[in-house]
């Protein structure tokens, strides 16, 4: 069941939002579009931090996202893009018209079954959906310390990817493949960065205020970013590919 106060959280916050997450490596486009496409539609598309990636792969570039404060940001990073508010459950564009379907970040936040179906309508027979997640390294001790202060139910797991792991109705899933790659930021990027997530945004001023000490704790206790103004961070990116049956 999809939390719709944690999914809204981030509607107001597009221009920290780009500022501030991470982007994605390009090994993570090829995987999806190993060959140019005449269009690709990126859904879910945020403020654009993968769309990027797809405009050098597609002749045309469709960006669909529900809030209007992302849309703008993405609007001015990415001129040549078609930006359209939508949602996964209502995506405007007409029946086959799409070759390719990207999802980063954005999939455990839709109604599965609605969003599979929406995704297979706007699809060309035999279109490809591709759908990706960054997440924390779990040999990086210090950065999985921040993300149990954030998501405690989480645990070690990253329980995002698992809407990705099953079958989806209408499609067949063809490869699944893990991007490891670095990150060089700067100390106060790293804590504002925590500042767009969910669990934050949604917080009582009181408790994000607890939380963004605890994750400056164990910035200044650990070995890798003790006394450190930038900071070497892992990333792992999975990924994951299907095809409309």
């Amino acid at each position: 069941m999809v939390d719709d106060a944690l999914a809204r959280s981030f509607e107001s916050i597009g221009a920290d939002y780009d500022r501030y997450r991470p982007g994605f490596p390009d090994r993570a486009a090829e995987i999806i579009l190993p060959v140019e496409v005449d269009t690709v539609l990126d859904l879910g598309a945020g403020t654009g931090k993968f769309t990027g990636l797809l405009t050098t792969r597609a002749a045309r570039v469709v960006a669909v996202e529900p809030s209007e404060a992302m849309l703008d940001v993405l609007r001015r990073n990415l001129s040549t893009v078609e930006a359209v508010l939508g949602s996964a459950e209502r995506i405007p564009v007409a029946d086959g018209s799409i070759d390719v379907v990207t999802v980063a970040q954005a999939f455990h936040w839709f109604d599965r079954d609605p969003a599979c179906r929406e995704i297979a309508r706007v699809l060309a027979p035999g279109g490809v959906l591709g759908l990706l997640w960054n997440h924390s390294d779990p040999e990086c001790s210090w950065d999985r310390a921040c993300h149990r202060i954030a998501h405690p139910a989480v645990g070690e797991s990253d329980a995002t990817t698992s809407s990705a792991v099953d079958e989806l109705p209408g499609f067949e899933f063809v490869r699944q493949e893990t991007v490891r790659w670095r990150e060089r930021v700067t100390r106060t990027t790293y804590l504002r960065r925590w500042g767009t997530v969910s669990s934050f945004l949604v917080a009582d001023d009181e408790r994000q205020a607890e939380m963004l000490r605890a994750v400056e704790t164990v910035l200044d206790s650990s070995d890798g970013t003790r006394g450190r103004t930038e900071l070497d961070l892992p990333q792992i990116t999975d990924v994951f590919v299907y095809r409309r049956l």
